[in-house]
């Protein structure tokens, strides 16, 4: 299950891809080859797979909600202790066509990459 704003989609989390990723505000090296560096942060990003198994319509909803133009979205997505919220932007939502039937399209192999607004940790 994925919750997006608030809104929850019956689709299955079929992986999670998670990175911590460490921003600095800079890092130089000094004349003697040492580094100075001042950490903003670790971000926590995450990019899902979801599963092909929802209904057309919920699928596409999610599609529609994943590929909103809005700046910034509240996500829900698993971690070691349950769920993890944070503030993420969107980036390189893709799928893959899997069958035609009856005139319908179905895609599957959805996945989206969360990108966190704010360090998790300073």
């Amino acid at each position: 299950m994925l919750t997006v704003d608030g809104q929850r989609f019956n689709i299955e989390v079929v992986e999670v891809v998670r990175k911590a990723d460490f921003l600095d505000k800079y890092a130089e090296r000094t004349e003697d080859g040492g580094l100075e560096r001042e950490l903003i942060g670790v971000y926590f990003n995450y990019q899902l797979k979801l599963g092909s198994g929802a209904s057309r319509s919920e699928y596409a909803r999610l599609w529609n909600k994943l590929t909103e133009p809005e700046e910034f979205h509240t996500v829900v997505v698993p971690d070691e202790n349950g769920d993890y919220t944070f503030t993420a932007y969107f980036s390189n939502v893709s799928d893959r066509l899997l069958r035609q039937a009856d005139s319908r399209n179905y895609f599957t192999d959805l996945t989206v990459n969360f990108t966190a607004k704010a360090p998790a940790r300073r």
